[in-house]
């Protein structure tokens, strides 16, 4: 990859919907020769999908949650346990397996605190939890879908 996939990428990032003229002309190519890149970014798996950005609030569910759980099980059955309720419950967005105190780190997204506690019951229904602790965003600072291009290693001209 190269600075001119770096812009291309940067642009998609920001608006997957561009047309590929206006991405061509932004980052000093031929349309055709454009494509190709765009279309080996995919191949390649740099690009993995184009997907809409949804609101959240305009869709009703304006409470994010932070949750961490820890766990003392540790088998493989449990975490494919886990790996499935996790898949299965729409409202957990994110989901970080970290070093330290804390073995998962879930973001949720409820309408409110009610929605939450369902979504709790469901979650400790499912898999054997040692400890959850819950931390309600009060505000979003900064939120983007955008990774920073800077570090691609120069490979092409």
């Amino acid at each position: 990859m190269d600075r001119i996939d770096q812009k291309i990428l940067d642009l998609l990032q920001g608006d997957a919907t561009l047309p590929i003229a206006e991405v061509a002309e932004q980052v000093g190519l031929s349309t055709a020769p454009c494509w190709r890149r765009i279309k080996k970014l995919e191949d390649d798996g740099v690009i993995q999908r184009r997907v809409a950005l949804v609101d959240r609030r305009k869709v009703n569910v304006p409470m994010t949650l932070f949750v961490s759980v820890r766990t003392t099980r540790h088998a493989l059955e449990w975490v494919d346990d886990f790996r499935r309720m996790i898949a299965d419950i729409p409202e957990i967005v994110e989901v970080w397996r970290l070093t330290g105190d804390v073995d998962y780190l879930l973001r949720i997204v409820v309408p409110d605190i009610d929605a939450y506690d369902a979504v709790y019951k469901r979650m400790i229904d499912r898999v054997e939890l040692a400890d959850v602790s819950s931390a309600i965003a009060m505000e979003e600072l900064k939120y983007t879908t955008a990774v920073p291009t800077g570090y691609i290693a120069k490979t092409r001209g």
